[in-house]
């Protein structure tokens, strides 16, 4: 039998035949995997002309060795020029959703807004009382510690300020407590410069018990002050009380006073009890929710008294496993006075708690 080659005839040489089989083999391979090239690149316009992302497609059986190192398309991630279009909800249950927005672009933490409420005294009076009984209630948060920022971090701007608040719903109240701001002179301004709706809360005491209260705290302190009855007086014999001294100043009510009512009218102020806070909290903290414009949800079922402070704390919730009271340096046992100094401080005192009762329209009985 004839074999028909090239030139010649013969039987065909081993090594030249399997040279043929290889050259015909690669020719087919190169032959596929070009046809494969021009099929990806048709795919890659295509993805230019519509929009889609720039990727490859996922390598066939004959491309793999060819295309191992190019990148899969992800159906399921946006390049960074174009919006991820709206994903499909999760199994899971969401999350609330919290209305309003915030720095950080998230749209389920709330925002941070300045306080539309502020407890601005007095010191030694309640203040800490009033915040912890107010932050149970649903419609409020309420900065934890005091910002100072009316009287001694003014400089440092309202966007600072605004930055340490809690977040915020726009059904909730953000409120904070710096009880230092009653009696600081430019607090006034600068509060109704911030936002003339403020709502202003000072609790008020007994100005001489609130004066032994500082005094107490001073001493836990500074042990080394000097006696109360010398801090007071000027001198005792004539009955001049030094008015210098801040525990004495503070307690001078309507002479503060007179600043907040140049700015703010008397509607936008409330006064708390602070001798009622601790007799009846519940109905002390229903006027203070209303003051606020929200509904009564502290009531006598938030309270227990604490006969071992002598003031009442706030029971277990459903989110606290142990009541809630203030801290040991709350209710703590006052040093002992002289009666006498305490009848003195009284008579000085009674003319500006008169007038006092008398701007505000509510008689406190600390005669």
């Amino acid at each position: 039998m004839a074999y028909r080659v090239l030139g010649r005839a013969g039987p065909p040489q081993p090594r030249r035949a399997r040279r043929l089989l290889f050259a015909f083999t690669l020719s087919l391979s190169c032959t596929y995997l070009c046809y494969s090239f021009l099929c990806c690149c048709d795919d890659l316009g295509r993805s230019r002309l519509l929009g889609a992302p720039r990727c490859l497609r996922g390598p066939s059986a004959g491309g793999q060795k060819l295309l191992q190192k190019s990148r899969p398309c992800d159906p399921s991630g946006p390049t960074p020029s174009e919006p991820s279009a709206p994903s499909a909800p999760a199994a899971a249950v969401p999350a609330p959703r919290l209305s309003g927005s915030n720095h950080s672009g998230s749209p389920k933490l709330g925002t941070k807004r300045l306080p539309q409420a502020l407890i601005v005294g007095v010191k030694k009076g309640g203040t800490r009382a009033v915040l912890e009984f107010i932050r149970v209630h649903p419609d409020v948060r309420a900065l934890g510690t005091e910002p100072h920022f009316f009287d001694r971090n003014y400089g440092r701007g309202l966007d600072w300020y605004r930055s340490l608040m809690p977040r915020t719903l726009e059904s909730q109240i953000t409120l904070e407590k710096t009880p230092s701001y009653f009696v600081a002179q430019e607090a006034p301004r600068r509060i109704f410069n911030m936002s003339r709706d403020t709502k202003l809360i000072v609790v008020v005491r007994n100005p001489v018990t609130r004066a032994i209260s500082d005094y107490t705290q001073t001493l836990s302190k500074k042990p080394d002050i000097p006696t109360f009855e010398g801090l007071s007086f000027r001198n005792r014999t004539l009955g001049l009380v030094d008015v210098s001294w801040n525990a004495i100043r503070i307690g001078m009510y309507v002479l503060h006073l007179e600043s907040w009512l140049q700015y703010f009218p008397l509607a936008q102020i409330h006064f708390v009890s602070g001798e009622r806070l601790i007799t009846d909290p519940a109905g002390e903290m229903g006027r203070v929710q209303d003051f606020l414009g929200i509904k009564r949800f502290i009531t006598d079922k938030h309270f227990y008294f604490n006969k071992t402070k002598g003031f009442p704390c706030l029971k277990k919730t459903e989110s606290s496993l142990l009541p809630r009271c203030l801290g040991k340096s709350k209710g703590r046992t006052h040093v002992q006075i002289d009666p006498e100094v305490i009848d003195q401080l009284r008579e000085f005192y009674r003319p500006y708690n008169i007038k006092f009762y008398e701007t505000v329209g509510q008689d406190f009985r600390w005669e």
